[in-house]
């Protein structure tokens, strides 16, 4: 699945070709997605100027001048591809500006969506509703992590999970910033102490921004919306490296199950 990462790279790779464009065309080729699609969406899309694109947890937002904003979210397989050769039969949403560049939204398996709110309320959207702060920017400190944390018995990788605690982190980063914090994944989350924090908190930060400036991981489908591959995959630590050599002492990075996911860590380095 698409993490933050490779959705900040998709909100990067869409901005130059729509940001304070006009749409001149919004064609769906299929009802729905996971759910379906917005009632009206093409007809209030079409003519408006997108304004700006952003992102929050793991959905991009594109903002418009009649106070619509869409907001996309990639599922398991999706990804905004940029000027096609063709379009296919996976391609169920196209968009087109008045300079003749295109984008579609492409999902094989349908599990994306897509929804159409006003900008002035998007803060409310169902999605956003109790979610936590923002990992990026500056938004995220250990002392907000120990006062999301306190008192929590599930395993500190389960609470990072949760996106009441912080938004957008998704199963393979919080495996790299807990290998690279030297916390365990099975840790009880209240038990983590504020200097503890303070490296976690560091830790996702940096794990996050250089997997962006890599273009995100390529696994299973993900491509950036100009076909081209992330390659911060090549750069993990311990996620999917189970009997590997630990790049830090050297013994074997195992793997276990936790909430149905995969976890992987070094329980030499991770204590």
């Amino acid at each position: 699945m698409p993490e933050l990462p490779e959705v900040e790279t998709t909100v990067r790779g869409l901005a130059p070709i729509l940001e304070g464009r006009r749409l001149a065309r919004v064609e769906l080729r299929r009802p729905d997605l996971r759910r379906p699609f917005p009632e009206g969406l093409g007809q209030r899309l079409t003519g408006a100027r997108v304004t700006s694109l952003a992102r929050r947890a793991k959905y991009g937002l594109v903002h418009t001048d009649r106070d619509d904003t869409m907001i996309f979210h990639l599922g398991m397989s999706g990804r905004w591809r940029i000027d096609p050769d063709e379009i296919g039969k996976h391609d169920h949403l196209v968009i087109e500006t008045e300079e003749g560049r295109v984008v579609s939204l492409n999902d094989p398996r349908r599990f994306g969506s897509v929804d159409l709110v006003a900008t002035s309320e998007w803060e409310g959207f169902d999605g956003f509703v109790g979610m936590g702060p923002e990992p990026l920017g500056g938004a995220l400190s250990g002392k907000i992590l120990g006062d999301r944390l306190a008192g929590k018995g599930t395993a500190i990788k389960l609470a990072l999970l949760d996106q009441r605690v912080v938004a957008g982190l998704g199963n393979i980063y919080v495996c790299e910033a807990l290998y690279r914090s030297g916390i365990a994944p099975g840790r009880t989350a209240g038990s983590v102490g504020k200097a503890r924090l303070d490296k976690l908190a560091g830790a996702i930060g940096d794990v996050l921004a250089e997997a962006i400036e890599a273009g995100g991981s390529s696994l299973r489908d993900f491509a950036q919306p100009d076909g081209e591959l992330g390659y911060f995959s090549k750069s993990f630590d311990v996620y999917g490296r189970e009997g590997e050599e630990c790049r830090t002492c050297g013994g074997k990075v195992k793997r276990r199950v936790q909430g149905g996911r995969s976890t992987f860590y070094c329980a030499r380095c991770q204590r």
